[in-house]
């Protein structure tokens, strides 16, 4: 005689209470109650310290005439901003002329920081590091005086570009150079298993995965070097601080004009780090989630012998049948 070992119906199983997850948890520990608690403590104190702040600049500002509505009427004005949204053209152009020129020697420098040959490695490491170290104003004044004394002189918008492309290849690098190392080494195995050569591999396979899981931190270097191309005001670039000066000087308003040059600032800047946060929350929610194993049913006892029902031994039927 056997046992029903498997039953028809499953047994049910306990639902689980999902768990919070915590973004950065592989950074640091979840907070608990009490850091929680002190996190928003120091958040309220933070925003009131900030008001205060806030206000005690207004009421300076109201206190020595800068809120006077005659020093902001020049600002309702379209032309006033068509002059400034210039200079933001300028500022865009001279940006997406280093971002390509630095993106493009940054990988070059990425692919030597991960090249099997020493020296190429050393090479590009010594650049890079050089290259973060030296700040670019000293850069700038070196296109602007010291290249001219041997005869070398540039046009305005070079002298600008030159400087920040040799600074921000060294940053491109090493996002680039993350983004290669953050893939599995299974990845350009199984290139070159399927006979592809090494060039092939990285250019076909290994990059354009780089390139989608740092494309947020490109985003954000872009950002950055926006805010660099104010240092274009030294070599006279028609950028929007420089345009803010010349308009500040002419209008005589300098507070008013480098407010309306924050603000510019801020929506382009504000524009393009909000779309490096969505594409951040894109990679993630692309990412392949763990898989779940299936449960199996449960199993039931089997069951004692002396547990059974009597059966007649008699009856073959009924002894088959239990």
């Amino acid at each position: 005689m056997t046992a029903q070992l498997i039953p028809d119906v499953p047994a049910p199983v306990r639902a689980r209470r999902a768990k919070r997850r915590y973004d950065a948890a592989f950074i640091y520990d979840a907070p608990g109650p009490r850091g929680r608690r002190r996190i928003l403590l120091g958040s309220i104190v933070s925003v009131v310290l900030f008001a205060l702040i806030i206000g005690l600049g207004l009421w300076q500002f109201a206190a020595h005439g800068q809120l006077d509505p005659a020093r902001w009427a020049p600002f309702t004005e379209w032309a006033i901003w068509q002059y400034l949204l210039v200079g933001l053209l300028g500022t865009l152009e001279a940006a997406a002329i280093v971002a390509v020129l630095g993106a493009a020697l940054g990988v070059l420098l990425a692919l030597g920081r991960v090249s099997h040959v020493r020296w190429v490695r050393f090479v590009c490491g010594l650049y890079i590091e050089i290259a973060r170290t030296v700040p670019v104003l000293l850069v700038i004044y070196l296109m602007l005086f010291g290249l001219p004394q041997i005869g070398i002189n540039l046009p305005t918008l070079w002298k600008l570009v030159v400087p920040l492309t040799i600074a921000n290849a060294a940053v491109f690098a090493e996002i680039i150079r993350a983004g290669i190392l953050s893939l599995p080494r299974g990845q350009r195995e199984a290139a070159l298993s399927l006979g592809m050569r090494p060039v092939q591999a990285m250019t076909y396979v290994v990059l354009p995965q780089a390139f989608r899981n740092v494309t947020p931190s490109l985003v954000t270097q872009f950002v950055s070097l926006l805010k660099d191309t104010s240092l274009g005001y030294i070599v006279a670039f028609t950028e929007l601080l420089y345009r803010g000066q010349v308009l500040a000087s002419y209008l005589h308003l300098l507070i008013p004009t480098y407010v309306a040059v924050t603000v510019i600032y801020l929506i382009v800047n504000g524009s393009l780090s909000a779309f490096a946060s969505r594409l951040q929350r894109g990679s993630r929610r692309r990412s392949s989630p763990q898989p779940i194993l299936p449960t199996l049913p449960a199993v039931a006892a089997v069951e004692h012998e002396g547990d059974l029902p009597r059966t007649n031994s008699t009856d073959p039927t009924k002894a088959d049948h239990a």
